[in-house]
């Protein structure tokens, strides 16, 4: 509740109320909150001060704004350590969530540059290109291109190219997967990101590349993907 004789500032006061509500499931994920004249009536406080507690929560995706419905609690982020290796598929499962994806494209082409350079193939080698979003529970969380050797992995096809990647290796092929390196950066979204994640231009993103090795050093894939910045976030533990 407001205490209007603390030191500590309402806005943070009620900041702190709502994320209470949150959590303990008051209010729930995509349900609306009350408007800021409700709030103002309700603790007998000026609505300049719930706009104030609302924009911070905003700004730290508890909340988003709906232009014409209203203010709605966000859907809680996945989180992902920076720990381990573990594919979409395992990641979603090891949460209790429901993975699965949609495929945009199937292709067997040639290795450009770039991709040769990080594959450690020669230009013009066989790769596939396979293009897909990932979804949890139904929600996108991902679109994501991934390019792979088809000499190191042959046998995909637009079937199983659907399922883990990962699994397919490891129990088709009895491949050892080793380790993966990857850079983050944060963007904003484009036409296509906003259409085949279902979020507006301009919203956040974390685009993320990734290579991944066999137990050989081998490369076995480059990744390149984008992920919704209001569902997901990775979590690094650093010890001294």
């Amino acid at each position: 509740m407001i205490n209007k004789n603390s030191p500590v500032p309402i806005y943070h006061q009620l900041e702190e109320y709502i994320k209470q509500q949150i959590e303990n499931g008051v209010l729930k994920e995509e349900s609306v909150i009350p408007s800021e004249r409700e709030f103002a009536e309700r603790f007998q406080i000026s609505r300049m001060t719930v706009r104030q507690a609302i924009n911070n929560l905003v700004s730290e995706g508890y909340l988003k704004r709906q232009k014409g419905r209203g203010t709605f609690v966000t859907k809680k982020k996945v989180e992902q350590e920076l720990q381990g290796m573990t594919s979409f598929t395992e990641d979603m499962l090891s949460r209790g969530m429901n993975p699965s994806s949609i495929l945009l494209s199937f292709q067997i082409i040639p290795a450009d540059k770039k991709s040769a350079l990080a594959l450690r193939i020669e230009e013009a080698d066989s790769i596939y290109k396979i293009k897909r979003i990932r979804l949890a529970d139904g929600a996108p969380m991902a679109l994501e291109t991934a390019y792979i050797p088809v000499e190191i992995v042959p046998g995909l096809t637009e079937e199983n190219s659907n399922l883990s990647l990962y699994q397919y290796i490891e129990e088709n092929l009895a491949l050892s997967i080793r380790e993966a390196t990857q850079e983050i950066e944060a963007s904003t979204a484009d036409t296509l990101d906003s259409e085949t994640l279902e979020i507006n231009i301009g919203d956040p993103i974390l685009l993320i590349e990734r290579i991944s090795y066999l137990q050989e050093g081998i490369p076995f894939e480059l990744v390149k993907s984008t992920f919704r910045a209001d569902r997901y976030r990775f979590v690094h533990t650093m010890k001294r």
